[in-house]
């Protein structure tokens, strides 16, 4: 449970039991987190400017979600970069 200014926001986001660990998915998330850290950024920060639940962010850098097209674009967004430059290695 996330518990934000003493209200309940949600519920803390589990790691997907089908697609935890894919290789793709881990290294997709490797890259997120590389470009956000390269940019100095939170993952709090990018979760906000997003408008993806933190922990859930998280668990995306940690490749342990099927994150949806949708939710790579906003986050892309955040970052200030194109769906496209998400997949440079």
């Amino acid at each position: 449970m996330y518990i934000h200014q003493g209200q309940i926001i949600g519920v803390m986001a589990k790691p997907s039991p089908t697609h935890a660990g894919i290789a793709v998915l881990v290294d997709l998330g490797q890259r997120i987190r590389a470009i956000r850290e390269k940019q100095g950024l939170s993952q709090e920060s990018i979760a906000l400017a997003s408008g993806i639940d933190r922990s859930y962010f998280g668990g995306i850098e940690r490749g342990e979600h099927n994150v949806a097209a949708v939710n790579l674009e906003k986050i892309a967004i955040a970052l200030g970069i194109s769906l496209k430059d998400l997949f440079k290695k």
